[in-house]
């Protein structure tokens, strides 16, 4: 019973961690980051961080994939905003 609560408690979190994606799609769609505040994902990242430091410390894959998944998906997340918010590269 804890191993298969631990497999989908891991799955769930992986379908959490991708979550981000449809920010990324709608601030990709309006071309603006205005109403997403990036200091909130910075503290997101710092924690998923930190549950991918512990999962590397016990070496627990249900703690480390889907906080992995979730660092990886919250850099992106992070990185786009950040870029429309620097506004067109100048030609």
């Amino acid at each position: 019973m804890n191993e298969a609560l631990g497999v989908a408690a891991a799955g769930w979190g992986v379908l959490m961690a991708i979550s981000p994606l449809l920010q990324i799609r709608r601030m990709m769609a309006r071309q603006s980051s205005a109403d997403v505040s990036i200091a909130y994902l910075v503290v997101l990242e710092f924690g998923f961080l930190l549950w991918v430091g512990y999962g590397l410390s016990l070496g627990n894959p249900v703690i480390l994939l889907p906080n992995t998944v979730a660092a990886i998906v919250g850099a992106a997340t992070i990185a786009v905003a950040w870029l429309l918010r620097r506004g067109p590269t100048p030609a």
